[in-house]
């Protein structure tokens, strides 16, 4: 579905460039060496990609994994640390991975998301990962970043501070990662293959999982369910991850508050709250301080949807269970013995909780986490970001909006479609362009964003990009629309963090909005969600030179076209330029 096909020209110009950088790969491979060593080690790791039958809710299936894993392996790294990742294809489909989060600095070839930075791994082809991690501590993911892949091809990247050197908040006694995920009855391929047809939405999951387990609220699914076994009297750290394809979801545990310390392997001020909500692509760790005293009962995990817009959605709940371990004098029952406690979670559409929450985010910054957040801003831009529709092909009836429209979705009215060779490849080696770089700064037919709809709710295709000048300081209004309905949109960033410097709701006022920012201390992000009906306001200092695909994480969007890409230029500089690619980049 996503394979493309390359004029013969372009291909042979391309293989001949790639032969070219054996040599430049020699020299940019000991820079990154060097880089890399500087307070760090290197650290290997292989992906096999194949095929295994997976059973949950007494549906078998084949699904695509990473080492025969659901959800994948999970890798670790230090703050520091340079990442060697070997991935092969031993499956039909194509494939590629994104460290999703990373910043990549200088690591361009290595982000992933196909067509954008690379071609896609093929069947017996292998590619070889090669990043370090700059700056960055905490919870991040990984997953693949072609098609509907991700919904079984993901797992945990887990950043651990720089040797002796500790976290900015209590020492947890332990740890626990929890992946929020989807299941699918269906091979997702075929999901959004069938949509992708039709026009239509695609069909939703059958479950939310915890860790690829679905819970005891689910049919058949009592024995696939996630504990976590804790102690009295102590603290411990929760890695949340929402890999979810489609879903932000509300998450609690019963009886229990929560600390928030950090989101997007960036540190926040804590704060405390019984229900946190993560959105696809974002990762919150919490600390989880237990009773006191064992409380002979056990408690519900839970996590389900929020969710405003007007298609229909998985309106479901994933449970797991929180268990004490008793102490030695205790009379053991047996668990079903216990009281189970159940959380309340917010009502699905509840837009003022997540409202609250969101706002309660700030960086820590101090003298050793700081928030440089750009006071001075270059360039200011302004992106839409929702739905649309665009015709049937000729004598085709579809399932969109009308029986003669396909439902799609767009930044600044551009529906982005992919190329056929990578962009960052043809812009790395000057190749004939088939992108081109005027994607609009602002609407190009300013409209009432939130307010009535406007009849034509159709949107232009292209591939268009975004070029800025090295260290150029940016600042992107992302503003929500209530074309065929208005809902969240998570809106994710290769290759940088940003602040987000001010959220809202209805339609950004350039004259008094941005009197209200937080300059001080913004949160620092990959990945936010735009209100529902609303607007969020991005900062970020564009100094990682590279092409930096920007996308819906929900991927039935991207999947009709909500994303665009950055073209940062090379600096002046050595160091402020992108190394030539690997000997093994994938052919088109």
């Amino acid at each position: 579905m996503f394979n493309k096909v390359i004029p013969t020209s372009l291909l042979s110009v391309l293989s001949l460039l790639l032969l070219l950088t054996c040599f430049l790969w020699t020299i940019s491979d000991v820079a990154v060496a060097a880089s890399s060593h500087a307070g760090g080690i290197t650290r290997h790791y292989k992906f096999d990609v194949k095929l295994i039958n997976v059973t949950r809710l007494c549906h078998t299936k084949s699904m695509v994994t990473v080492n025969g894993k659901f959800p994948g392996p999970r890798v670790v790294a230090r703050e520091g640390d340079r990442l060697l990742v070997k991935v092969v294809n031993h499956v039909a489909n194509n494939i590629t991975i994104h460290w999703h989060g990373v910043r990549q600095v200088r690591s361009g070839w290595s982000d992933g998301p196909s067509y954008i930075t690379q071609c896609p791994i093929q069947t017996g082809g292998s590619y070889v990962y090669n990043f370090t991690i700059v700056g960055q501590r905490g919870t991040l993911f990984w997953h693949a970043h072609i098609s509907w892949l991700r919904a079984s091809v993901y797992g945990p990247l887990i950043i651990l501070p720089r040797r002796n050197q500790s976290y900015p908040f209590p020492k947890p006694y332990k740890e626990h990662t929890i992946l929020l995920g989807e299941w699918w009855n269906e091979d997702p391929e075929a999901v959004i293959s069938q949509a992708l047809r039709t026009g239509a939405g695609p069909n939703v999951s059958d479950a939310y999982t915890f860790n690829g387990l679905p819970g005891p609220l689910y049919n058949c699914s009592a024995h696939d369910t996630l504990r976590i076994k804790v102690r009295a009297g102590k603290t411990y750290l929760l890695r949340l991850i929402n890999a979810a394809l489609n879903d932000e979801l509300f998450f609690r545990i019963a009886n229990h508050s929560l600390t928030v310390v950090e989101a997007d392997a960036s540190y926040v001020k804590p704060f405390t709250s019984d229900t946190i909500l993560v959105t696809p692509g974002q990762t919150t760790n919490v600390l989880l301080r237990t009773k006191p005293f064992y409380p002979n009962a056990t408690f519900f995990i839970l996590a389900r949807p929020y969710f405003t817009g007007m298609g229909t959605f998985d309106n479901s709940t994933v449970a797991g269970i929180l268990q004490y371990q008793a102490p030695s004098n205790t009379n053991h029952v047996g668990l079903n013995s216990l009281r189970l406690s159940k959380p309340a979670l917010p009502a699905i559409n509840d837009t003022s909780s997540v409202a609250n929450f969101s706002s309660k985010f700030r960086s820590l910054n101090s003298p050793e986490y700081p928030a440089n957040v750009p006071r001075i801003v270059d360039r200011h831009f302004f992106f839409t970001v929702g739905l649309g529709s665009s015709p049937c092909p000729k004598n085709q009836t579809c399932q969109g909006p009308t029986n003669t429209s396909k439902f799609q979705a767009s930044m600044n009215n551009i529906s982005s479609a992919l190329p056929s060779v990578a962009i960052l490849q043809q812009h790395f080696f000057g190749l004939a362009e088939n992108y081109t770089p005027d994607f609009p700064a602002f609407p190009l037919t300013p409209f009432n964003y939130t307010g009535t709809p406007p009849n034509n709710t159709g949107v232009s295709n292209g591939t268009k990009v975004l070029v800025i000048p090295f260290n150029t300081s940016v600042e992107v209004v992302l503003q929500g629309t209530s074309i065929l309905g208005a809902e969240s949109h998570p809106l994710h960033l290769h290759g940088y963090n940003f602040y987000v410097v001010g959220q809202g709701f209805g339609n950004f006022n350039p004259m008094t909005d941005p009197q209200k920012f937080n300059l001080l201390d913004p949160v620092e992000r990959n990945t936010v969600g735009v209100p529902s009906g609303g607007w969020a306001a991005i900062r970020f200092l564009a100094d990682n030179p590279g092409v930096w695909l920007m996308h819906c994480h929900f991927d039935v969007h991207l999947s009709w076209g909500l994303r665009m890409a950055w073209i940062v230029e090379d600096g002046k500089l050595p160091d402020q330029k992108l190394p030539p690619p690997p000997r093994d980049l994938p052919k088109c």
